[in-house]
Parts: C-alpha cells; structure tokens; sequence
C-alpha cells in the first residue's frame, strides 16, 4: 500500500511538472518576442547605425496612365506603378500594373518617423511602406496591395544587411504593428508611424512622381512624359 501511494505521489510530481513546463514553454513565446524587440529598437548599434545611414531620399518612383477605355458605360484606366532604387533612381526594383474604374486614385503609404534617440547623429530619418493603390469607387480597405504588410520593402532590402535575417523580419513586421501603439512608439524613439493617402486625378501624358523628404513629407508632382 505504502509503495503504491509512493508510485501515486511520484506520478503526480512528474505530471505537475510536465504540466508546468508546457505552460512554460507556451507563455514564453509572445514574451520572449517582446522582449526581443525591444532590445533591438533600444540596444541594437547595428540597427541605430543602419538608420542613421538612411540617405536623404527624394524620387522613389513613379505611376502613370498606359490605357484607359469606356467599357459598359464605366471608365477603366490601368495605370504603370514604379518603383526605384534607393541609390539608383533609374534603377527599376518593383514595377506592378492596376487596373481602377475612373480617373481618381489613391497611393496609401505608411510613413516611419525617427527619433534623435535611434538616430546616431541627430539629423531627421524616415522610410515609407507602400501599402495600397485604389480609386474613388472602391474603398480602402479593398484597394490592390503594393507591398505585404509585415514584409521587407524591396527600397529597403539591403538597409539591415548587418542584421541576422530573424532579426530583420522582427524589425518589420514590428513596425507595422507599432503603428496604433503611441506609447510604445515614444519608448522607442520613433517620432510617428502614420498613413498617407496620395491622391490625384490621371492625366494622360502625366508622369506622377513619388518624393519623401527626410522629414517624412510624402508628395506627388506631375510632370510631362516626354
């Protein structure tokens, strides 16, 4: 009997154990994620540097008209959207064609202001996210995505070269999801993440030019495609 309830006590040690340790386990994930994030955008040199090292951008790309047609009484315009390198504005990294109904379109970019705090030298930094092209008649919300949301922009491939792979897809998927927590975003010394919402009406034999200041100001300018 004395021997059984032993067995009966040792099991029950090994089960809470088991139990415990799981549970362990489990709970560490989103803590261990946090944690990690915020080493990085608080103690990270290599981060801080690769930021700091953002030149100061101007022409990122551009869009323009390549056919429009009336079909049943609708206007179709399809449009060519570009985009350049960061050191190379002749340079093609991403090039996609949309396809809206009417002549008004919509560019929604996520801009990413930095502070003085993760900027080495104290001059003014911000990147772009492009997330989606849509016209007048469609809302937002089922506009035609640019860029998947968490991913790594194709202008920024190479900014965190210095950084093991896990640790730059840390970094953006991060990003877009500090974009609604302010008090997080002051903790890590970046000034803002807001959406910008481009807008103008298509001309054919308009070039529309995407420009970004390092202030974070986000603008199109039309110019003729000559």
């Amino acid at each position: 009997m004395i021997a059984r309830r032993y067995k009966l006590a040792i099991s029950f040690i090994v089960l809470a154990g088991a139990l415990f340790g799981g549970m362990a386990y489990l709970l560490r994930g989103p803590y261990k994620a946090i944690e990690t994030i915020h080493q990085l955008l608080t103690e990270n040199k290599e981060l801080k540097q690769a930021i700091t090292n953002l030149t100061e951008e101007d022409q990122i790309g551009y869009a323009k008209i390549i056919s429009q047609e009336n079909k049943e009484g609708r206007l179709l315009t399809t449009i060519k959207f570009v985009e350049t390198d960061r050191n190379d504005n002749h340079k093609i990294i991403l090039e996609k064609e949309y396809t809206i109904e009417g002549d008004i379109i919509h560019f929604d970019a996520l801009i990413v202001k930095f502070g003085n705090k993760i900027v080495m030298d104290g001059r003014a930094k911000a990147l772009y996210l492009w997330r989606r092209v849509y016209g007048e008649k469609m809302a937002p919300g089922e506009g035609y995505l640019i860029e998947q949301p968490g991913s790594e922009p194709q202008r920024y491939k190479d900014l965190l070269d210095v950084l093991p792979i896990e640790k730059r897809q840390l970094f953006w998927t991060s990003i877009w999801e500090l974009a609604n927590d302010t008090e997080k975003l002051h903790k890590y010394s970046i000034d803002a993440i807001y959406g910008n919402d481009l807008y103008t009406k298509l001309e054919p034999g308009i070039i529309y030019v995407f420009k970004i200041t390092a202030t974070g100001q986000f603008y199109l300018e039309g110019v003729l495609d000559i």
